[in-house]
């Protein structure tokens, strides 16, 4: 019988702990529980018929098949990771409820410092200011806490609701890009937040805790 007095799993995999609360928000990573009601959000809908906010097509899935995305993905960014190449998934938290994910990625970001943002939230939390101040906390943890000079973001040009949650955040225009979507081609802005720029738009109060035994998992020189 084990008799160690902390909590082995959170010794393994420290980001089970990481939490950042902003006015209206906890982000952190679901247990499976909370994993499960993130994804019955997802299956009840997070854009209208008509829209395609992603190249690839999971949010067009049967509810049931859309809910298994989610957990599947969710699973997979966690099997993966390595310093070199993660992908940190939140589930988005309002008054102790689910309201959909966000994500952290980077890539050789000991040497790059750059990461890129995703997100989606329920079509019912949508059009309240919450996708903002997620993606804002997430922004304080990458430049704050962990040092990143940059933030990026690919977006569909005609993806009002993420363009207008970019410009709100203070990120520039840095070029297109070009992929397939349903046979046609999809033209995407490249966008773009410096670290000087972050600093000089105003903050919400962002409070980050649980960070210090995982910073060898985003830095390996932190071991």
């Amino acid at each position: 019988m084990f008799s160690t007095p902390f909590n082995r799993s959170l010794y393994h995999w420290p980001l089970a702990a990481l939490r950042i609360q902003t006015p209206r928000l906890e982000l952190r990573p679901p247990d499976d529980g909370e994993l499960a009601a993130v994804a019955d959000v997802a299956a009840r809908g997070i854009h209208l018929p008509d829209q395609r906010p992603f190249l690839t097509p999971w949010t067009h899935l049967p509810p049931p098949e859309r809910a298994l995305y989610v957990i599947q993905q969710h699973w997979l960014t966690r099997g993966q990771w390595q310093p070199e190449a993660w992908t940190l998934e939140l589930g988005v938290f309002h008054n102790g409820q689910p309201i959909g994910m966000v994500s952290l990625r980077g890539r050789e970001f000991s040497i790059l410092r750059e990461v890129k943002t995703g997100s989606w939230l329920g079509l019912e939390f949508q059009g309240q200011g919450l996708g903002t101040e997620a993606r804002a906390a997430l922004l304080r943890l990458a430049f704050a806490e962990l040092g990143a000079v940059a933030a990026l973001s690919e977006v569909f040009q005609d993806n009002a609701a993420s363009q207008g949650v970019s410009r709100k955040l203070g990120y520039r225009w840095g070029g297109l890009s070009r992929d397939v979507l349903d046979g046609q081609p999809v033209v995407s802005d490249r966008l773009r937040l410096t670290r000087e720029d972050w600093e000089r738009n105003p903050q919400i109060p962002v409070t980050v805790t649980g960070l210090e035994p995982c910073r060898r998992f985003f830095l390996p020189e932190s071991d």
